[in-house]
């Protein structure tokens, strides 16, 4: 599978201050043939007008990251998707190893994981968290997950709820196969952990996951985590 196999989609809101350097570094890419979409969940900021020109699509969608995804991956194009927050970058060969890693077999995967920021502990942070999607085959919307069209057809795409879409996702992906666990990073930003503290932010995503686990609500997770949903 070459790059023009791939379909890049990458669910927004306001992301105005960040949405050009995001798509801008995503060009080379591009170019080579990967598909960029870009799945606005209603900004009320410049987000749409500041991605024109830069991705192959923008459409909009219901808020809600499983909702955006699933509305990308219904317009794309390509044999395979990569879904990509709007804080994450890719490392330059990102799209050769994913695709080389698809032609040898695997149907699903994702990146090791680089935390950006000054804030110390987070080395040992994404080292915890690279480790610990290993062992599990659980992978988080942090470490750039693809998947073929095939098998994402599959599972159903993404659940449409508030939180945790990415690890039931994986979840149901792993029922299927085993992930591919590249050790390539992609880096993305360490503002939640700087925000509310390292410890602080780590308690509250073990609390999270566990509350999950057992069968909290995830719009109810979402607002202790501090993204209120969308309820449509």
């Amino acid at each position: 599978m070459s790059g023009h196999g791939i379909s890049i989609i990458i669910p927004v809101l306001n992301e105005a201050r960040g949405i050009v350097q995001l798509l801008e570094r995503l060009q080379d890419f591009r170019r080579t043939g990967a598909e960029i979409i870009v799945v606005d969940g209603g900004s009320v900021d410049d987000t749409r007008r500041l991605a024109s020109g830069l991705a192959d699509r923008i459409i909009p969608a219901d808020r809600g990251r499983g909702r955006q995804m699933n509305a990308g991956a219904a317009m794309a194009r390509g044999d395979a998707f990569l879904f990509l927050h709007a804080d994450t970058r890719l490392p330059a060969a990102a799209l050769v190893v994913v695709a080389d890693t698809l032609a040898n077999g695997a149907s699903w995967g994702r990146f090791d994981v680089r935390i950006d920021g000054s804030l110390h502990g987070l080395g040992l942070v994404a080292l915890m968290m690279n480790w610990r999607s290993r062992l599990t085959g659980i992978a988080t919307g942090d470490q750039a997950i693809f998947v073929t069209r095939e098998a994402f057809r599959r599972i159903g795409g993404f659940p449409e709820i508030a939180l945790m879409e990415d690890i039931v996702l994986s979840r149901e992906l792993r029922a299927l196969a085993w992930p591919a666990c590249l050790r390539d990073k992609v880096t993305t930003s360490g503002r939640r952990w700087e925000k509310n503290g390292l410890l602080r932010t780590i308690l509250m995503m073990w609390r999270l996951r566990l509350r999950f686990r057992f069968g909290a609500s995830p719009a109810d997770l979402a607002r202790e985590y501090g993204y209120i949903p969308d309820e449509r």
